[in-house]
């Protein structure tokens, strides 16, 4: 057990959780708190607190001039009941709902909130999708599955080959700016503030109040990988009801409104359902952060931390690793972010013990104590917080237990135990997908995850569950013996701290393990002491870069104590993930699958006898 000191937090609902084990050897799990009740729709918190603190900032944005753009709850609920008007007399549907294709914004946030009040069904697209890719191929297939009935794109410039590559002409377009861009014209444009002046009108009211828990909200596109993006239906009831649940294992929320500073893009559920949610729901104000966690966009993100205090932070672990990294050097920014912090949340991927420990260091100079790390399983499915690990003995890897009103069966699954999870938060399936809806669920009704889990400790099931990797991404080497990629790809990031942004585990009927590293190329030109326009190559053949990368590798060998777990070959790319490939989604995280398919080559590179020069191999 832990003595170090933390600073209080309320916490509850997924504390305790009744567990028996049926005599198939399926696991049942469910919280011990029941869950309470939750308004039919979003909106109508927003309505609630626009009575109980009308001059609240709800939400807030930098503005050109670098001031904070502020707009309160009562302006809000002016601003949403006029754009819903404008949405409510243009015939717009679930056949015909809207996509986004711009970024977090102000006009974006007003348009989704507005949506929902007329229950217009609404998609945010990854911005990488129009402005990053090449063929716009993602774009095609998700504006295809939805068919929208209106576009909105902020700046019309910026997103002008995408609209004009991908958009059907008839199809209305709105902007904030950019409207006389030359391939936009013969568009039907409309300006967002000269939708902004519609008076509030009899459709929006009638429209608003046919939305009910099981309104579409919101279709949230999955990354994909060796497959389409698929649709995933998110209703009121999901989003409410999961909001509840966070209310109830947060409980810290009900004393103080939630204050956020948020990068996370909203066409993700952790940014567009969990932390929009978080703020909208407990009366909170959300302060968007244009920054990201990338060197270059981490400056405005550390501004921003530097002013803003937060009662709570997300991010995901790179974020977390950044800052960290930023607070040895800056006490400003260390003295404002713990401040008022209750608590940390990450997600998307595992957050490494060094960076765990360097929070832990920074909370306890700047107040004298540390910082709970929250942590848990979700996904876009279950709109998306399933499970919850709270507490001061919260470690990475760890998921938790249930969130109220969430049933989980762990169900055996080649040798591991799968998490299924049965709720109101869970989606009743994917848009226009019939096939892949129907095996996305079990015979009993209950959402096949493919994530493995383990009990933290088997004679106690109370202390939890932690994270056993994705039962897809697991594979046998040619002896027949498994690897366990998730936990494998942790220690390996971790051991290769700061050079190793992720890795891709290779050895599927192979006699060994190999890794395919990306590097953090920045962190390596510091190293080398090379300019910044340094290119890979002359990054990766430097002799101290090539002297990390195989000392990285010795230890990698000699840490293993068996085939399953000793990697015996690597190559560093040269070549970073992309995205019209499904390799990384806009969030960093890199996806196992699609970068083994589509660098199959590259995997035969890494096996071939002799081996390739570019390959490291132990000293053994």
């Amino acid at each position: 057990m832990s003595t170090a000191k933390y600073r209080h937090v309320k916490v509850g609902g997924c504390l305790a959780a009744s567990h028996h084990i049926d005599a198939h050897s399926v696991h049942h799990l469910r919280s011990l708190e029941p869950l309470q009740p939750y308004p039919a729709r979003l909106t109508d918190r927003l309505e609630e607190w626009a009575r109980h603190a009308p001059d609240r900032t709800q939400v807030a944005q930098r503005g050109p001039d670098g001031e904070w753009r502020r707009i309160s709850y009562a302006q809000m609920l002016d601003r949403v009941r006029r754009i819903g008007q404008a949405l409510a007399v243009r015939g717009l549907s679930a056949e015909r709902p809207i996509a986004i294709l711009s970024d977090n914004d102000l006009e974006h946030y007003t348009l989704a909130l507005a949506a929902q009040w007329v229950g217009v069904p609404f998609t945010p697209v990854s911005v990488a999708y129009s402005t990053v890719s090449q063929d716009f191929g993602k774009l095609k297939q998700i504006l295809g599955t939805l068919t929208p009935g209106l576009v909105f794109a902020a700046d019309g410039h910026a997103f002008r080959n995408a609209i004009a590559t991908v958009v059907p002409a008839d199809t209305e377009v709105w902007v904030t700016s950019g409207e006389d861009t030359p391939a936009l014209q013969g568009r039907k444009i409309t300006r967002f503030d000269e939708a902004l002046k519609t008076e509030p009108g009899a459709e929006e009211m009638e429209a608003h109040g046919h939305v009910g828990p099981d309104t579409i909200a919101k279709f949230l596109f999955t990354s994909g990988s060796t497959k389409q993006p698929k649709g995933v239906i998110n209703t009121q009831r999901m989003i409410c009801a999961n909001q509840q649940m966070l209310r109830q294992c947060f409980a810290f929320m009900a004393e103080e409104p939630p204050v956020l500073i948020d990068w996370l893009p909203w066409n993700h559920t952790f940014g567009g359902n969990h932390n929009i949610g978080i703020a909208l729901y407990n009366g909170g104000t959300l302060y968007i952060d244009d920054g990201k966690p990338t060197p270059k966009g981490m400056a405005a993100t550390l501004r921003n931390l530097r002013e803003i205090a937060p009662t709570m932070y997300f991010n995901v672990p790179k974020g977390f690793e950044e800052i960290a990294r930023a607070m040895d050097g800056d006490t400003a920014l260390r003295d404002t972010l713990f401040s008022r912090v209750k608590a940390f949340m990450f997600a998307g991927a595992g957050l490494s013990q060094a960076v765990w420990d360097h929070l832990d260091r920074h909370a306890e100079a700047a107040i004298g104590e540390r910082i709970c790390i929250f942590t848990g399983l979700g996904m876009t499915e279950t709109a998306p917080s399933c499970t919850f690990a709270l507490g001061t003995e919260v470690r990475s890897g760890h998921i938790g237990l249930p969130a109220p009103g969430v049933d989980v069966k762990l169900v055996p699954v080649d040798g591991k135990l799968e998490a299924r999870f049965k709720g109101p938060n869970v989606m009743p399936g994917y848009w226009r997908a019939p096939t892949e809806t129907a095996a996305a669920f079990d015979e009993e009704g209950y959402y096949r995850t493919g994530d493995a889990v383990l009990y933290i400790d088997d004679a106690n099931p109370q202390r939890g569950l932690r994270f056993d990797g994705r039962i897809a991404e697991d594979f046998k080497l040619s002896t027949g013996t498994f690897v366990n990629v998730g936990p494998l790809r942790m220690k390996i990031v971790l051991a290769g701290d700061p050079l190793v942004q992720d890795v891709v585990i290779a050895g599927l009927n192979r006699d060994d393990i190999g890794a395919l590293i990306f590097p953090r190329l920045d962190d390596a030109k510091k190293l080398a002491g090379l300019s910044a326009d340094a290119s890979a190559a002359q990054v990766l053949a430097h002799p101290q870069v090539r002297a990390f990368y195989q000392a990285l590798v010795d230890r990698l060998w000699a840490g293993g104590t068996g085939s399953a777990n000793r990697v015996a070959r690597a190559i560093v790319l040269d070549e970073p993930p992309h995205i019209d490939r499904g390799e990384v989604t806009d969030k960093g995280s890199i996806n196992q699958r699609a970068v083994l398919t589509h660098r199959a080559e590259l995997v035969e590179r890494l096996y071939a006898d002799p081996p390739a020069a570019d390959v490291i191999l132990p000293r053994r």
